[in-house]
């Protein structure tokens, strides 16, 4: 399936598109406008992503097609790891921000930020073991 926005207009000179707008264009004033369709492929969550685009000048209207590509379980990893990685820093800048007086409540905890390594060491190798998509899902 594919998603298609309207409403798109492209100048067109010597063959090539040298404006794209979503407002009604000076048409009047300006020679080499066409009305233009966006047409965009649906992408599968967490597995495709919209890369560039090119112009059909031939279709009326213009067609401003974009294509997709795929996710590696490798690439979403990326994501998972940095996230696993905030997750722990955040845990330690909240402890060091604490203070070191007789305020039990105020006071840096190294079991804290201890208990949090353990997590993210557990998460990170979980992380590193997925090889699938179906891996990386059920992480």
């Amino acid at each position: 399936m594919e998603t298609i926005n309207t409403g798109l207009w492209v100048r067109v000179a010597d063959g090539k598109v040298i404006a794209v707008w979503d407002t009604m264009p000076p048409i009047q004033v300006e020679s080499g406008w066409h009305e233009a369709i966006e047409v965009m492929p649906d992408c599968a969550p967490g597995r495709e992503y919209r890369t560039d685009h090119y112009f059909d000048l031939s279709a009326d209207p213009v067609r401003i097609v974009y294509n997709k590509a795929s996710l590696t379980p490798e690439d979403r990893k990326g994501g998972l790891i940095a996230a696993a990685n905030q997750a722990f820093q955040q845990v330690v800048q909240g402890e060091i921000k604490k203070q070191t007086d007789e305020f039990p409540d105020t006071q840096y905890d190294a079991a804290v930020v201890d208990a949090a390594r353990v997590v993210f060491e557990a998460r990170r190798h979980a992380i590193n073991a997925a090889v699938t998509h179906e891996d990386v899902d059920a992480l």
